[in-house]
């Protein structure tokens, strides 16, 4: 009897173990910049001081269980190539030792990355473990060294690891090297132009992982035939549950379906005039990648709001056909505003700034058509009213009402002072029939007040003073 215990325990022990080692995390390995650059300032601060906090942020929010590593370079000798020092081993799952050691690197150096990861990759060549690589760099190579080649190298040798890289306030023409060398290393390459991006790009690296399952549908997202940022959602079909998430960073991705249906949403980030799109009943096919391109290509609506022919300051909304719901908006500031929109049916409202009395102007069942510009132009016809307040020969700060002579619904109201800037005072207003009240504000004269009916003409000005 004691036997036949014995072994059960044996087995159900076993288990738990081969299930623990199983379901352990693979090693993340960041590689972290150290260079001088990184003491260049970004939102009130410097690089440094923002990469401090959110990667420590970062990491501490990872699985008690992930085992962390830390590679620097850069931070201990200036103009040298080779400044590179494995601080914390792979098998470490201290994050505070990994959180303290990166509040205590200086940075001073170059920006050696392909010598930076040749070290991470030897170092998993000696172990035979795998790996998730991210590099977060400020800068590009500064160094005689190709990291794209070297990734290269590592996979054709049978190297298992993925690397991200993230590129922290670079600009464009400068991450092609570093795309090229997060494609080779089954990862994905990130755009961090501030802190806000640095943590996203974080967030999305450390859940993307070596023990990711790999994956099985490609898209890439394109607007009139170029590639932009997007945002693919995993969706359960026919419901808004998020399943999983990737970001195309102007690149084609690869993204895990599970088996089975899903529906995709994808939102244009760089044109948020853009409807999302949303896929649905998406599948992967069996044992091969299935490629998907998606494409935003619409048209242009561009308006031109003028005042008695000259340019002016208006807002634009858009809505969908027949609803409050906006789709896009803008000021004009005396220029054309120019939309970029989905192809369908629009109701357009514009509001004129400065001008006082019908100011609105709604347009209803606007067509945008894919690949085309619609010009559209508003101009309001309006006059001018000058109205003053004297005593004698001295100016009177009074108030100034007013209202539609029909409907007595208030128009606009302001205050002359005593100032021969505001008194009299200006009123830009829509042609009609109009009653105006000045009330003198002095206690001298009591309050007292005139009243008088004005009639505005497009293009002309009405004048009167009142004299107490």
């Amino acid at each position: 009897m004691k036997k036949v215990i014995c072994f059960i325990y044996f087995v159900i022990f076993s288990f738990s173990v081969f299930s623990q080692v199983k379901n352990d995390p693979s090693p993340i390995l960041f590689i972290y910049d150290a260079s001088g650059s990184m003491w260049a300032k970004m939102e009130d601060k410097t690089r440094v001081e923002i990469a401090r906090e959110i990667l420590s942020n970062s990491i501490n929010s990872l699985p008690t269980e992930q085992e962390i590593g830390l590679i620097a370079y850069g931070h201990r000798n200036k103009g040298d190539c080779e400044d590179v020092e494995f601080l914390v081993d792979l098998k470490n799952s201290d994050k505070e030792k990994v959180t303290k050691t990166i509040g205590e690197i200086k940075p001073l150096g170059m920006t050696p990355l392909s010598y930076s990861a040749s070290l991470a990759i030897e170092d998993l060549k000696k172990s035979g473990q795998k790996a998730t690589i991210i590099l977060v760099t400020d800068g590009i190579e500064s160094c005689d060294g190709n990291i794209c080649e070297v990734i290269r190298t590592a996979k054709s040798n049978g190297i298992d690891f993925k690397l991200h890289i993230i590129g922290f306030g670079l600009k464009e023409e400068e991450s092609e090297q570093l795309k090229c060398a997060a494609a080779a290393g089954d990862g994905q390459y990130f755009e961090a132009k501030d802190s806000g991006g640095l943590m996203g790009s974080l967030e999305e690296a450390t859940k993307e992982t070596v023990d990711s399952p790999p994956g099985n549908y490609g898209i890439k997202v394109t607007l009139n035939g170029q590639l932009i940022d997007a945002l693919v959602q995993v969706l359960e079909p026919g419901t808004n549950k998020k399943v999983s998430l990737k970001r195309t960073y102007r690149d084609s991705v690869l993204i895990a379906l599970p088996e089975g249906k899903s529906d995709l949403l994808v939102t244009a980030l760089e044109n948020t005039d853009l409807k999302p799109i949303l896929l649905s009943d998406v599948s992967a096919a069996p044992d091969e990648i299935t490629y998907r391109a998606v494409s935003f290509d619409g048209g242009k609506m561009l308006w031109d709001v003028t005042n008695n022919g000259e340019p002016w300051d208006a807002t634009v909304n858009i809505f969908e056909a027949g609803t409050k719901k906006g789709v896009a908006g803008g000021r004009t500031y005396d220029r054309t505003k120019e939309f970029d929109l989905s192809p369908g049916i629009y109701d357009v409202q514009i509001l004129a700034l400065v001008i006082s009395g019908e100011k609105g102007h709604r347009r209803e069942n606007v067509e945008v058509k894919a690949g085309e510009k619609l010009e559209l132009a508003f101009d309001y016809k309006t006059g001018i009213a000058k109205i003053g307040a004297l005593l004698g020969s001295d100016l009177v700060d009074a108030t100034v009402t007013i209202k539609d002579a029909a409907t007595k619904a208030n128009i606009a109201g302001m205050r002359t002072y005593t100032s021969s800037s505001s008194n009299p005072r200006e009123f830009i207003l829509t042609p009609g029939e109009y009653e105006v009240t000045v009330t003198a504000v002095s206690k001298e004269l009591a309050g007292k007040k005139e009243v008088f009916l004005m009639k505005i003409l497009a293009g002309e000005t009405f004048e009167k003073t009142i004299n107490f």
